[in-house]
């Protein structure tokens, strides 16, 4: 069974590059500048995004906020 799988998912990374290279290697038209435009956008938008999400991770570990709930040792109200 884990031959199969592991088959299978060579055959469709086999797939993937023809489909790639055939692609890549296809004569047409060069992309005009606003699709260079559009690329850097969304290159950047990620980035910022991605940079953004990491540093709010490191900031709630450096500050605790992902520990986990701790009781206190006073007690707030009547039992």
């Amino acid at each position: 069974m884990r031959v199969a799988i592991i088959l299978a998912l060579l055959a469709i990374l086999a797939a993937v590059g023809v489909f790639a290279y055939e692609g890549l290697t296809m004569p047409g038209a060069a992309m005009p500048g606003q699709g260079y435009a559009a690329m850097a956008i969304g290159i950047v938008f990620s980035l910022v995004i991605g940079v953004g999400l990491m540093a709010l991770l490191f900031y709630s570990s450096r500050r605790g906020y992902d520990e986990p709930p701790k009781l206190s040792s006073r007690e707030d109200g009547p039992r």
